[in-house]
C-alpha cells in the first residue's frame, strides 16, 4: 500500500513512536525516518538557518535509498517561514530524489480547504514572537483565530514535555472560544491521542501535526486513508 519516508527534526522524540502507533496493524504500510539538525525554534538567523535546503535534501536522499513512495517533511517550519517555503521544498525534494513529496503545513492547508475551516483555535509550544508570526502568515492566507494557547518554549526537545493533559485543556479552551477546528501545531507535542479522544466530544475537527503529516503523505500518493479513521475525521476526506 505505501512505504512512507519522514524527514524528522533531530531533537524530536514524539513523532516516530506516534506514527508507528498509527500505522501499527495496517497491512502494507511502513514508515521510515531520516533526521537533520533542528534544536531550537526561534526567529533568530541561527535558528532559521536550520531550515536551509541542503541538509534537508541530504536527509531526503537517504530516504530515497529505501525506495519510499513518498517523502514527507514532518515539521511545521512553513507556518512561520510561509506556505511558499514548503511549496519550494516539495519541488526541490521531488527534483532531487524523483520521489513524491508532502509536508505537514501544506497538509493543513489542504484539510482547511476540504473541511471548509477558517476559524482556527491554535495550540502550540512556541514563544510569543513565533506564535505571532504564524498567526500573521495564516491571517494573510484568510484564516482567523478566535483563540490561541502557546507554552512559550524555544528548545525543540522541551516541546515533548508538554503533557497530554495540558494539551487537552488548551484544546478545550480554544474550542469553547468559537473555533471551527483546533490545530496542535508542532510535531514534537503529544497531541495525537488527546485529539483522537476529544474530537467526538467537542464536535469539531482536531488536527494534530503528526497525524496531519501522515494524512498528507497518504493523500500525496492516493493511498487508502480509511484504516486510520480512529485517529480523526480528517481520514474521511
Amino acid at each position: 500500500m505505501a512505504r512512507i519516508g519522514m524527514l524528522t527534526p533531530s531533537s524530536n522524540i514524539v513523532l516516530e513512536p506516534i506514527t508507528f502507533e498509527m500505522v501499527r496493524g495496517v497491512p502494507g504500510v511502513s514508515v521510515h525516518f531520516s533526521r537533520f539538525k533542528v534544536t531550537e525554534i526561534a526567529l533568530s538567523q541561527q535558528a532559521l538557518g536550520q531550515f536551509t535546503v541542503e541538509p534537508i535534501l541530504a536527509a531526503a536522499e537517504l530516504l530515497a535509498h529505501a525506495k519510499c513512495d513518498v517523502i514527507a517533511w514532518n515539521g511545521t517550519s512553513a507556518s512561520w517561514l510561509g506556505f511558499e517555503s514548503d511549496e519550494r521544498l516539495v519541488s526541490q525534494i521531488e527534483q532531487a530524489t524523483g520521489v513524491s513529496a508532502a509536508t505537514c503545513v501544506l497538509g493543513y492547508r489542504t484539510l482547511f480547504e476540504r473541511l471548509k475551516l477558517s476559524k482556527i483555535g491554535l495550540v502550540s509550544p512556541y514563544t510569543d514572537d513565533v506564535q505571532s508570526r504564524i498567526m500573521g502568515n495564516w491571517t494573510k492566507a484568510g484564516y482567523k483565530f478566535p483563540a490561541e494557547r502557546h507554552a512559550g518554549l524555544a528548545d525543540n526537545f522541551s516541546f515533548s514535555t508538554v503533557t497530554e493533559a495540558q494539551i487537552a485543556k488548551d484544546v478545550r479552551e480554544v474550542a469553547a472560544a468559537g473555533a471551527d477546528c483546533a490545530v496542535i501545531l508542532c510535531t514534537n507535542m503529544r497531541g495525537a491521542v488527546p485529539c483522537a479522544e476529544l474530537e467526538s466530544d467537542l464536535g469539531i475537527p482536531l488536527l494534530d501535526s503528526v497525524t496531519v503529516t501522515l494524512w498528507a503523505a497518504l493523500e500525496r500518493i492516493g493511498a487508502d486513508k480509511k484504516p486510520f479513521r480512529k485517529w480523526g475525521r480528517m481520514f474521511d476526506v
